[in-house]
């Protein structure tokens, strides 16, 4: 049989180890940045202006993980390209349109508030990746993959909205990133509405997403239970 050969064992190893690799990469990525958080925090004693330690590794790992839609695309993870698509390009927008944009809002609370539930949300998520393709996933991780969110969810769509808020009045003043007529291309764009537009979105957005994951942590622990029932 083609799929026992040892060739094609062989080949199924590799790819296994390759997305292992993968995986391990973008966890420690993350790890960095938790790392960094829990060091200024005890250097400052304090939680404010934490934003400022992992801005450069924040940039570099966020603006990297636009690799992820091609690698769901592509099979390599195993996620909705949709919903991945979703999920990074928002935090992208977040990450350099508005807080790197806006240094106004870099001494927010609210940007920790995203920045803690992304680190935290994405470390669970690439430590259940690469348990399951290493055949070993320990049920804790499972649990924290299907029952965090319910927390860390919420928690970064309030940080992120909270912060495009904080914006929005230096946005106008500025006249950030918007474009006025006349002008040859009889063209223009208010960025301040944009950002309005863009928290409104959340609204039909957020309950979707969040529903889809509630229907997936009942599907997924209850398979659990019925298999260590079944044992």
């Amino acid at each position: 049989m083609a799929a026992n050969s040892p060739s094609s064992s062989s080949s199924s190893r590799r790819a296994d180890n390759g997305n292992g690799g993968r995986q391990q990469q973008q966890q420690a990525s993350w790890l960095v940045i938790a790392v960094g958080l829990v060091r200024a925090y005890l250097a400052k004693g304090s939680y404010h202006n934490l934003y400022y330690s992992i801005e450069k590794p924040l940039k570099f790992f966020q603006t990297g993980a636009m690799l992820e839609i091609l690698h769901c695309a592509i099979g390599i993870v195993p996620s909705s390209v949709v919903l991945t698509t979703f999920q990074v390009m928002s935090r992208v927008f977040l990450t350099w349109a508005v807080t790197h944009s806006v240094k106004e809002v870099q001494s927010e609370d609210s940007v920790l508030l995203f920045v803690i539930a992304w680190t935290i949300t994405e470390i669970i998520r690439y430590s259940f990746y690469t348990f399951s393709l290493l055949n070993h996933l320990p049920y804790l991780i499972k649990w924290a993959r299907y029952t965090l969110f319910i927390v860390l969810y919420p928690m970064g769509v309030s940080g992120e909205l909270l912060t495009i808020y904080a914006a929005l009045p230096f946005v106008r003043q500025s006249g950030l990133y918007s474009i006025s007529l006349p002008n040859k291309y009889n063209f223009s764009f208010d960025y301040y509405t944009f950002l309005i537009l863009t928290m409104i979105s959340y609204i039909p957005i957020f309950p979707q997403l969040y529903f889809h994951m509630l229907h997936q942590r009942r599907k997924t622990l209850s398979l659990t239970e019925e298999h260590k029932k079944s044992e």
